[in-house]
Parts: C-alpha cells; sequence; structure tokens
C-alpha cells in the first residue's frame, strides 16, 4: 500500500448517512458522467459474472477489459490477510464479503510468518495460505494474490524477515544476491503451495503481482524484470501477472509487457476521476483496474483513532464502477496485527518513525472483529445498483461477552527471568544475536573511571542503575534515540541495563533498508576507558509457558498471570487501560501490544482461542504494578 509522502490523512470526517446518500447514488447507478480521455469499457449487461467452479478457464488482460474465457470480466474484489484473522473465521469473513457483492478478494502473502528461520518454511494453522484461497473457491470468490516478496501493508518490515538485515551490507529491495537469492527461494516454495490454485489450472487466483508499488520506492526496471522472472520460474504462469502503483509512479514502477492496476485514496473527492485519468495518459489501452482503493486508514501510537469519509468513499466507488472498473476495496476488512506483526511508517524526513497500533481495524466495512458497519451497507447498496445483482443476505454475528473485572494476582520479575546472555565487547543488534521480534536487555559494568559512552537506539528504550530507575532513555517517536551517560566523581561500580523494545520495523520508504533494532550504534566515550564486556540477553518472549510464577507482588518490569472464567467461549475485547507498556498474551496466543498513551485502549480476543471454563492470561507490563486488573467488554475502544 503506498503511503503519500506528506504523512497525512485526507479526510477526518466519520459516519455514513444512508438517505442522504441514496439519491446520488440513484442517479449514479443510471446516469453515465463521462471522463474525458477515458474509454468506456463494456457495457454492463456484457460484464461476465461467473464464479470458479474448478475447471480451468484463461483469464487476461486485453486493450482496456479483462477477459474471462474470452469474455469482458469486472472484478469487485476486497482485501483482507489470512494472519490477521483467526483461521476459524476465515470462512464468516469471506461469506461476509459476498454478502457485501464482492466476487473476489484480495490477499498479500507475508514472508517473515512463513520463513522465520533461513530454509525453514512453515505452511500451518493461521499460516495456511493456500487453504485460505481453497475457502475463497469454495465460497465462490476469485482471488487477487499479491505475493511481494515486499508487501509493506502497515506489516513488520514490510513482510520481510528480519533475518535478511543480520548482515549490515544486505541491500533489500534490490538484486543484491545477498537480499534476491532467498527472495527466490522463497517465491519458489510459495509457488508449491499456491501455483496450482490459479485459474488455468482450476484455481481462483485471477492475478498475480509483482513486487509491490515499487514506483515509489524505486526505478530500477531490471529489478523489477527480475522479480517478474522469478514469479514464473515459481510457476506463476496460468494466470495474469500485473504491477501496481499511485497513478504518477506509474513509469517507475510498471513493465510494458504487463497491465498495470493505480493505488489511489477513496477519502479524496473526485480521486476515482482523477487517478483513471492519469492512469489513461500513462497506459492508453490498460484495463481500467483500480487495484487498491483506499476506504480506510491505520492508527500510530500517540496519535487519533481513524475516521474516515464513508460517504465520499461511496461516491468515488460509484462512479468507477459506473465506467465498468474493475475495484479491489483496501480494506474489505483489515482485522488484527497479532503478537509483534505491526509496522511502522515513516517518510524519509519529517516523520521519520511511526509505529502503528495492534489494531488494523482500518475503519474498514468490516471492523476488527468482523461485524459490518454502516460502511457495509453503504458500499453493499453502490454494488447492487452497479451489477444489478443482488447478494447473499448478511450472515448474524454472535455478539460479543464482558468478562467480569478480574486480577493478575501472581508475577515475577524480569530480572529474575534472564534468559543466558551472548558477550560481545560492544552491543550488537538484535539481528546480529539472532533475535527477531520482543525486547532485549543490554547490560554492562562502570564507574567514574570507565563509562559506556553513547548509544543510539532503535525503538524504545529504559534505564537502570543496578535495577533502578527505569528511566525512559529513548522514544523513537519524538527523540533521536542518542543517548549519553556517564557519572561523576563515584569511584564505584555500577550495573548498567538498558531495556529495549523493537516497536516494529518500518513497512514503508527508503528506512526500511536500515532498520535494524536494539542499540543500533555505540561511541565509546572521548575520555575515560570504555567497558570491555557487553552482555545482550535476548527477550523474544515466545516461550511464556517457562515462566516460574509466584503469588508475590511486583513492580518495575514485570511478567504477571490471572485467570477468568467463561461460560460460553465468544469475542471480548480485553480493557487495558489501567496499563503501561507491554505485551499480552490469552491461552498462549500473543494477542498484541498495549500503551496507555493510545489511541488504543482494548485489544481484541477472538472466541475461538478462548475455553469454556477457565483461561489463562499473561501481561508483561514494564512498568507494572502489583495485581493488575483486567476486565472483557463487549465493545471496542479504539480512541476517540
Amino acid at each position: 500500500m503506498h503511503r503519500d509522502v506528506s504523512g497525512k490523512r485526507t479526510s477526518k470526517i466519520g459516519g455514513v448517512n444512508l438517505r442522504r446518500l441514496f439519491p446520488f447514488l440513484l442517479a449514479l447507478a443510471f446516469v453515465f458522467v463521462p471522463l474525458s480521455g477515458v474509454a468506456q469499457t463494456a457495457p454492463q449487461s456484457a460484464l461476465a459474472q461467473p464464479r470458479p467452479d474448478g475447471r480451468p478457464h484463461t483469464f487476461a488482460a486485453q486493450g482496456s477489459q479483462f477477459l474471462l474465457d474470452g469474455k469482458p470480466f469486472r472484478i469487485i474484489s476486497g482485501e483482507m490477510h489470512y494472519p490477521r484473522i483467526p483461521r476459524e473465521y476465515w470462512r464468516a469473513r469471506l461469506k461476509m464479503a459476498r454478502a457485501m457483492g464482492l466476487n473476489a478478494i484480495t490477499t498479500y502473502v507475508f514472508w517473515n510468518v512463513h520463513e522465520q528461520r533461513p530454509g525453514v518454511y512453515d505452511f500451518s494453522g493461521n499460516n495456511d495460505v493456500a487453504e485460505f484461497i481453497r475457502e475463497a473457491q469454495q465460497e465462490g470468490l476469485w482471488v487477487i494474490l499479491r505475493p511481494g516478496p515486499y508487501v509493506c501493508a502497515e506489516w513488520e518490515f514490510g513482510g520481510y524477515p528480519a533475518w535478511l538485515l543480520k548482515d549490515p551490507a544486505t541491500v533489500v529491495r534490490s538484486i543484491d544476491p545477498k537480499f534476491f537469492d532467498p527472495a527466490k527461494q522463497w517465491l519458489r516454495r510459495l509457488g508449491r503451495e499456491l501455483a496450482p490454485l490459479q485459474v488455468g489450472n482450476g484455481g481462483p487466483i485471477l492475478l498475480v503481482q509483482v513486487e509491490n508499488e515499487y514506483g515509489s520506492f524505486g526505478n530500477d526496471h531490471a529489478y523489477m524484470e527480475a522479480n517478474k522472472q522469478a514469479l514464473l520460474d515459481a510457476g506463476f504462469t496460468k494466470a495474469q501477472l500485473y504491477t501496481a502503483d499511485g497513478p504518477r509512479d506509474v513509469p517507475n514502477g510498471s513493465l510494458p509487457e504487463l497491465p498495470v492496476g493505480v493505488n489511489f485514496d477513496g477519502n479524496r473527492p473526485g480521486e476515482a476521476e482523477k487517478a483513471f485519468a492519469t492512469l489513461k495518459t500513462e497506459r492508453p489501452d490498460n484495463p481500467l483496474f483500480n487495484s487498491e482503493f483506499w476506504a480506510g486508514w491505520f492508527d500510530h501510537w500517540g496519535g487519533p483513532h481513524a475516521h474516515t469519509n464513508a460517504d465520499v468513499q461511496a461516491a468515488n466507488l460509484a462512479w468507477e464502477l459506473a465506467q465498468g472498473a474493475s475495484v479491489s476495496i483496501y480494506m474489505f476488512h483489515g482485522g488484527t496485527d497479532f503478537g509483534w506483526m505491526n509496522g511502522a511508517n515513516s517518510n524519509d524526513t519529517t516523520k521519520p518513525y511511526e509505529p502503528d497500533v495492534t489494531s488494523y481495524d482500518y475503519d474498514a466495512a468490516l471492523d476488527e472483529s468482523g461485524r459490518p458497519t454502516p460502511k457495509f451497507f453503504a458500499f453493499r447498496d453502490v454494488i447492487t445498483k452497479a451489477t444489478g445483482i443482488t447478494p447473499p443476505p448478511v450472515p448474524d454475528v454472535a455478539p460479543p461477552i464482558a468478562i467480569a473485572p478480574f486480577r493478575l494476582t501472581e508475577s515475577v520479575s524480569l530480572w529474575d527471568s534472564l534468559p543466558k546472555p551472548v558477550e560481545s565487547d560492544h552491543p550488537l543488534t538484535m539481528e546480529e544475536v539472532g533475535q527477531s521480534y520482543g525486547w532485549i536487555l543490554y547490560r554492562t559494568l562502570f564507574s567514574a573511571r570507565s563509562m559506556p559512552g553513547s548509544i543510539a537506539v532503535h525503538d524504545y528504550a529504559l534505564g537502570y542503575m543496578d535495577e533502578h530507575g527505569g528511566t525512559v532513555l529513548a522514544d523513537r517517536r519524538t527523540k533521536d534515540g542518542q543517548v549519553g551517560i556517564g557519572i561523576a566523581d563515584d569511584p564505584t561500580t555500577h550495573r548498567w541495563d538498558v531495556l529495549v523494545e523493537n516497536m516494529g520495523r518500518i513497512n514503508y520508504s527508503h528506512q526500511l533498508l536500515h532498520d535494524r533494532k536494539g542499540i543500533v550504534d555505540y561511541k565509546p566515550p572521548a575520555n575515560g576507558d570504555a567497558p570491555t564486556k557487553w552482555e545482550m540477553y535476548p527477550l523474544p518472549m515466545s516461550d511464556i509457558g517457562s515462566l516460574h510464577f509466584k503469588k508475590t507482588g511486583c513492580t518495575g518490569p514485570c511478567f504477571y498471570r490471572g485467570h477468568f472464567n467463561v461460560d460460553q467461549p465468544a469475542d471480548t475485547f480485553m480493557d487495558t487501560s489501567h496499563l503501561n507498556k507491554g505485551q499480552l498474551w490469552v491461552n498462549g496466543h500473543a494477542m498484541g501490544r498495549f500503551w496507555k498513551i493510545g489511541p488504543q485502549k482494548t485489544l481484541y480476543i477472538p472466541g475461538p482461542w478462548l475455553k469454556k471454563g477457565e483461561n489463562e492470561v499473561i501481561l508483561f507490563d514494564v512498568d507494572g504494578t502489583p495485581s493488575p486488573q483486567l476486565e472483557g467488554l463487549t465493545k471496542p475502544n479504539l480512541g476517540n
């Protein structure tokens, strides 16, 4: 997903008035308003509406149209991502897509969830992308596949695995062999899973995207050709390849032999008309294809919750459907960045680091928990009027449940839970010690004659002197992370700890090229002796089941455990408003981050991840207090 370099949203008006919108949409359904320079595609009656049937078909771009088995075909898709949705809910979300009138779904493929260690692949459970696509086909939906390997998506490191950064000389998103050889190997492995599901093999995949909005990053067409060839070598030869960019970036990111899609902001009045006019100028014979119709926005820690203009979005959607255009709504359903998977934004200059919250609600047609919003029904009406096809009924969704307040009475201090350290004569980054996500603790000894000098930190750091303090040394959102430390006239040796959180690697802009985590730069003191030994304690927090809890109080950086009972499992929203900063798990599932600065003050807990009877909650709070209290709410609090 392309991010405007200004880093700004263009609309903050919320809600949709269906009565006020209805006459306008009705007019658009029957009155064609021509766009200067854009040729009208096939009339609506000629646009085929078949569903995937398991038989091989041909699909291609020819001139200004997509053709399915030689007949004009229009895609009306919505984007949703399999790792952001509990597998148990995939089918329900796909049924909702059909109920809004969509005939396709779009998904990225996230390299970093499938290959967390080089050469070790995981397509099980929530990572079973092939099953996600098969279920889409079973629900009568075609698929637009966006395999990357770079995806952006407000996702950790834009979908790249963190181990690519272990070697500082590696240049991602380039033809550097240290990057591109693993990328090609990954695509070949993905092809074994997904190439059989292309339309030419009887599957639902119509379109396969080459890279992702490369035109906003660079203009190396040899790199783009190499990406195309890597997909062909991986077996993606029975679907239509394409590229996608912002309208003005098409010359940089496209390939002359492939059709292009244009991505643009549906929150801006008249934006659809402007974007397609630019596309017509760049590609006169290209299908009218809006590959990302931005129908919402995302949130950053410390910022406001997004409320976008559904009226404007519906008007833009109605206009482009009236032209016979194909469209993919980004997002139809956002979901949740469970665990550590949120990304961070950057525009290279004025806003170098903006980490995203856990929720990817996106102000979408389906909210974070899969419930239709007023925007869902507005879009449903627009699509129904444009196609003349009545969609299936909207499925019922079980109501969320409340969970009575409960306390987490067991705890253990971080200081009593440290793993074996990695030792070095200088601080190492997370990637250098083989860690991808979570926190990392740096420890050294110093006195007035032996001082640590200065450090640069990504992303959030707390400093402790002899386990006391908890002073914020760096918050990359507001500080540059350069920290100088020293003490005066004290011959005593002290232990200095620096606890650093990876708050999410940058997923957009050139900053992703070198977004390593932890202490990323170290300068010895100009005067005095530098420490000769540093210890790094990796804290990925991937094995919380091994913690040794006790019924004792704990303050500072602590883990806490408690239990609650459920009569009938269903969705709930865990209230984190009384916590400080950290991470929360329910029954072993990493639910995501919390931070008192907001805007997000609840974490979505999916019903399938709860059990009838007793359920376990564990949280890590970097500034905890004894026996913290939680409760489950029936509505989310994502900020005002």
